[in-house]
């Protein structure tokens, strides 16, 4: 007999995300048979900016998200520089790399100590011994001999998490949501003061990476070295690129590209032509379904009415196909973390990143000129189109804008969950999480914390993915300036 497992919400991710899987027994083992991932509330973002100016844009999208705030500032100022046809000067675009990477290392730092260790080890003792609040609420099963310390460490890690913002605000001024990031250029000047003072907070911060990050990564590896097999999914790999190296933006540090599982050592390039939405199993409109985001609609319609559809996120395809983002996709995209596709080898890929960004950082303080210009003029266009690709620390991100009239014609954003994430699209293919899920071993169908590892290991943000919920009662969506019944 089947058993249905139901979390909702998921526990220690950002947002509201439910997971439903069923677990039954095949060839004598008890493992995943389907599995359905649900986002639980309703982004409203891009309605909200219909009819604005196109400037408002970075501030409003960094509200997304509070733990990638960056990305969205960024990738929405970058569309609308694609809109003017502009650029900026170099000394912005190293600072946008800068604060973009400070992001990078406190979520990543955030995401193994504090969101997915715990899965794994207990958490610090208090003094009389016994693991405390908020550490204690966690299932005890399947925690192994060996790996205790990295509990140990967390203390420590969230010391490295405040760092890693206060190094950020710097040139951002405030993190999280930054107020610097503007087409045209950036608010902040580059001050000797204020690059050492960036650079003490990184030495620190790459010492902890060497030492405490990767090794206690590689530990956890080691003792569980059975999820190195785990949670592959479709094996496919996106990363739009990040971290501009030249004015140009030809070259970055991550660069941009596709792996189809089928050939998983070649990389192919990006056509974002080859992206759409479908919407079959979400709570959207069907004359929205597969549009590409150019051209996409944020119409919803009231689940009730749609009894097949379970999630309020979009199902992004490239190709017609599921792609991961994140970590391990841009590593792997890149040639610099390929030993496998797994729960554990997305821990891995993570850390590895963390330590590669935080050098890239170090020598981008060098290239900083004091005194240099750090704005370009910028004007808003009375009509126009952009599109802001970069990546998140979950994964590849984009912002899509028209512009008429010098006002916001229509935005749309994809963010790295809703590729991870995504419900079903139109052919019954699932998302790369739920993909990954089946055939996953549970012992324990009332404490299936195989199940959660799995989660945890695509770090999935459900504020990006969606972010308005319906309250008990009638439903309702909120727009900007009134509401209205479903």
């Amino acid at each position: 007999m089947a058993t249905i497992t139901i979390m909702d919400p998921v526990t220690r991710i950002e947002g509201h995300l439910k997971v439903e899987v069923t677990i039954d027994k095949v060839g004598g083992v008890s493992q995943v048979t389907d599995a359905r991932c649900t986002g639980t509330q309703f982004r409203g973002f891009e309605v909200i900016l219909k009819g604005r100016d196109p400037l408002d844009a970075p501030l409003i999208t960094e509200r997304i998200c509070g733990v990638c705030p960056v990305s969205h500032g960024y990738a929405s100022t970058l569309a609308l520089e694609k809109a003017a046809n502009r650029s900026r000067p170099a000394n912005a675009r190293i600072m946008r790399n800068l604060v973009l990477g400070a992001n990078f290392l406190q979520s990543h730092i955030l995401h193994f100590y504090l969101l997915a260790a715990l899965d794994y080890v207990k958490g610090p003792a208090g003094s009389d011994g016994k693991v405390s609040n908020p550490w204690a609420p966690a299932w005890d099963v399947d925690l192994r001999a060996g790996v205790a310390e990295i509990g140990g460490h967390i203390p420590a890690a969230i010391e490295a998490r405040r760092r890693a913002h206060e190094m950020g605000a710097v040139f951002g001024g405030k993190l999280p949501n930054p107020a610097t990031y503007l087409a045209g250029g950036f608010t902040a000047t580059p001050s000797a003061s204020r690059i050492g003072t960036f650079r003490s907070h990184l030495s620190w911060l790459t010492g902890f990476i060497r030492s405490t990050y990767i090794p206690d990564v590689e530990l956890l590896s080691s003792v569980y070295s059975d999820y190195l097999s785990l949670g592959k999914g479709h094996g496919n790999l996106m990363a739009f690129g990040a971290f501009d190296l030249n004015d140009a933006a030809t070259s970055k540090l991550f660069r941009g590209g596709t792996i189809q599982a089928s050939a998983p050592t070649v990389v192919n390039g990006l056509d974002i032509n080859n992206i759409t939405e479908s919407v079959t199993y979400s709570w959207y409109d069907n004359t929205t379904n597969n549009l590409k985001p150019a051209s996409g609609n944020t119409r919803t319609v009231d689940p009730g009415l749609k009894p097949a559809a379970y999630s309020w996120l979009k199902a992004p395809r490239y190709g017609g196909k599921p792609f991961e983002a994140g970590p391990l996709a841009r590593m792997w995209v890149n040639g610099e973390y390929r030993r496998g596709i797994s729960i554990m080898d997305r821990h891995l890929a993570r850390a590895s990143e963390a330590l590669k960004v935080a050098l890239a950082m170090d020598g981008w303080l060098n290239q900083l000129v004091t005194g240099g210009s750090v704005y370009a003029s910028y004007t808003t266009p009375s009509t126009g189109a952009g599109v802001g690709l970069t990546e998140a620390p979950r994964g590849a991100l984009g912002h899509w804008v028209s512009i008429s009239s010098q006002k916001i014609a229509n935005y749309q954003v994809i963010t790295p969950t809703c590729w991870n994430a995504s419900p079903k699209d139109g052919g019954g293919v699932r998302g790369p999480m739920e993909q990954a899920l089946i055939g996953l071993p549970v012992a324990q169908a009332d404490k299936p914390i195989e199940v959660l590892r799995l989660i945890h290991s695509y770090d999935p943000c459900l504020s990006c993915a969606v972010h308005v919920m319906r309250p008990e009662g009638k439903p309702v969506v909120l727009h900007a300036g009134a509401r209205s019944t479903l």
